[in-house]
C-alpha cells in the first residue's frame, strides 16, 4: 500500500471534521437567534479538523518511516530468504528487486532468487499497509471525535486554532534552524574522520591537490591533499575576477537607475536587469563553454600568447561577475534609494554638481549597503559550481595567469563524491572538508554582511 494511501485519509478525515464542525456551530446559532457564539463557525471548523488531521497524518509519517523495517523484518523471517547471500550488494539487489515485483513497479525479475520473496513481500505490505491504514483512521476518527464533542456556544474554539497555527509557525521555523545544525554536524563529523587520516595543517597549508579514489587509502596521505591550490581558484576566480566586473558594473547600473535614469526607463531596465538572477547557472555555464572561453583563448592568440587553451579562470570569472550583477546592483540601488533627500538637496544647495554629489555625499552614505551586496555576492561566487566546471577545468593549480586552467572548492566536492572511491576513501571524505571549510567561509561573510545592513539600517530608518 502507498504511504500516500493513509495520509490522503487523514486529510478527508480532517476535512470532514471541519463540515461537520462548522455545520454544528452554524445549527448554534440558528438555534439562538440574536445571541453571539464565543468563535465563528469556521473556527470550530479548524479546531475539529486539527484535532482529526494532525494526529492521523504525524501516526502515518512515521509508519511510513518504520513500516519498511517490519516489512523487511517479516520477509527475512520467511524461509524463502535462507537462501540469499549473508550480507552484500547482490543480497541488496534481490530484495529490492523481490519488493518491486510485490507492489508493481516492475513486471519481470531477472534474479531467480527473488521470485521466492515476491509472495512473502506481497503479503508483508498488505499486513503492516493495513494496519497503518486502520490506526489512521481510527487515531483521525478518536482525535476527530474529542474534538467535535466539545463544541458548545460558549466554546472559545478560536484561542486553540491561533495557538495550534502559532506552534505550526514555530515548527516551520524549527525546521529551518534545524536542518542547518544537521548539515553541520554531518560535514563536522565526516571531516573530523577524514582529519584522523590526514593532518589538518597538512591540508589547509599544503600545495599539491592530486587526490586519486582508486588507490590505496593510506597512498600518499600526507601529501595529496594539500588544499591550497583549491582556495586559491576559488579566491582568484570567484572573488578577483568575477567582482572586478561585477562591482564596477552593478555599481554603476544602480547609479543610473537610481540617479540618472527617468521612471519610464527605470521601469523597463530594472526587470531586464534582474531577469539574469533568474537564470539557471547551467545556462552560464553553456555561455561560458561554447562563447565567453572560445573569445578569451582567440583574444590571447591574437596577442602572441601561445598555448592558450579554452579552458582559463578568466573565462570562468567573466561569466561569474555577469551572473552576480544583478545582485549587487540590487543591493547598491536600495542602498542609494535610502540615502535621505535633505542630504542630497543640502549637497546641491550648497553648489555641488550632481555627480560631485553622488561621488562624495550619496555612495559614501550608501557604502555599508553597497558592501554588504558586495559580500553576499562574494558568497553567492564562491559556491558556484556549474561555470567553473565547464569553462575553467579540474586543475588544481597555484598560478596568477589568469589563461591557466583552474578549479575551486565546489566543483573538486563534485568531482569527488561521484568518483568511484569508497565512502570511506580519503579522497571522499576530502569532499567533506572541503565542504566544511566552504560552509564556514559563507557563513562568515554573511555574518559581516547581515552586520553591515543592520548598521545601515540603524542609520537611516
Amino acid at each position: 500500500m502507498s504511504p500516500v494511501i493513509p495520509i490522503l485519509f487523514a486529510l478527508g478525515l480532517g476535512l470532514s471534521g471541519w463540515l461537520a464542525a462548522r455545520a454544528r456551530a452554524d445549527g448554534f446559532r440558528r438555534a439562538l437567534p440574536g445571541s453571539r457564539l464565543a468563535s465563528l463557525p469556521q473556527q470550530h471548523g479548524w479546531y475539529v479538523a486539527l484535532w482529526a488531521a494532525v494526529p492521523a497524518l504525524l501516526f502515518a509519517a512515521v509508519w511510513a518511516a518504520i513500516s519498511p523495517d517490519l516489512v523487511l523484518a517479516h520477509v527475512l523471517a520467511d524461509p524463502a530468504a535462507a537462501k540469499l547471500p549473508a550480507f552484500g550488494f547482490q543480497r541488496e539487489t534481490i530484495l529490492a528487486e523481490a519488493r518491486a515485483l510485490a507492489d508493481g513497479t516492475i513486471k519481470i525479475g531477472f534474479n531467480p532468487l527473488s521470485k521466492p520473496l515476491v509472495a512473502p513481500y506481497r503479503a508483508a505490505l498488505g499486513h503492516f499497509g493495513t494496519i497503518g491504514l486502520a490506526a489512521t483512521i481510527l487515531l483521525g476518527l478518536a482525535g476527530g471525535g474529542f474534538a467535535f464533542s466539545r463544541i458548545r456556544p460558549d466554546f472559545a474554539a478560536r484561542g486553540k486554532v491561533e495557538r495550534a497555527a502559532m506552534l505550526g509557525l514555530l515548527a516551520a521555523s524549527l525546521v529551518a534552524i534545524f536542518t542547518t545544525f544537521g548539515i553541520l554536524a554531518s560535514l563536522a563529523f565526516e571531516t573530523l574522520r577524514f582529519f584522523n587520516l590526514v593532518n589538518p595543517l597538512d591540508f589547509l597549508f599544503g600545495t599539491n591537490w592530486s587526490p586519486d579514489p582508486m588507490s590505496a587509502p593510506t597512498s600518499g596521505v600526507e601529501h595529496n591533499y594539500g588544499a591550497v591550490p583549491l582556495f586559491w581558484g576559488t579566491v582568484y576566480i570567484g572573488v578577483v575576477i568575477a567582482m572586478i566586473v561585477a562591482i564596477p558594473l552593478g555599481l554603476m547600473s544602480a547609479i543610473y537607475l537610481t540617479q540618472y535614469a527617468t521612471p519610464r526607463v527605470r521601469k523597463w531596465m530594472k526587470p531586464l536587469l534582474e531577469i539574469l538572477a533568474g537564470v539557471p547557472t547551467v545556462v552560464y555555464g553553456y555561455f561560458a563553454a561554447l562563447t565567453v572561453a572560445p573569445l578569451v583563448r582567440d583574444a590571447a592568440q591574437m596577442i602572441g600568447i601561445s598555448g592558450a587553451s579554452s579552458e582559463s579562470a578568466l573565462a570562468a570569472g567573466l561569466v561569474m561577475g555577469i551572473m552576480i550583477i544583478p545582485l549587487v546592483s540590487s543591493m547598491a540601488d536600495d542602498s542609494i534609494a535610502a540615502v535621505p533627500q535633505a542630504m542630497r538637496d543640502g549637497s546641491l544647495a550648497l553648489g555641488a554638481t550632481k555627480s560631485e554629489t553622488i561621488r562624495r555625499v550619496i555612495v559614501p552614505a550608501a557604502l555599508p549597503g553597497i558592501v554588504a551586496g558586495i559580500m553576499l555576492a562574494v558568497s553567492r561566487a564562491i559556491g558556484e559550481t556549474m561555470i567553473v566546471v565547464m569553462a575553467a577545468g579540474r586543475t588544481a593549480r597555484l598560478s596568477l595567469d589568469p589563461l591557466d586552467g583552474m578549479t575551486t572548492v565546489t566543483a573538486q566536492i563534485v568531482a569527488l563524491l561521484t568518483s568511484e572511491g569508497t565512502p570511506d576513501h580519503p579522497a571522499t571524505l576530502s569532499a567533506y572538508a572541503l565542504g566544511f571549510v566552504l560552509f564556514i567561509v559563507t557563513l562568515a561573510l554573511n555574518f559581516v554582511a547581515l552586520r553591515v545592513v543592520k548598521r545601515f539600517r540603524e542609520a537611516y530608518e
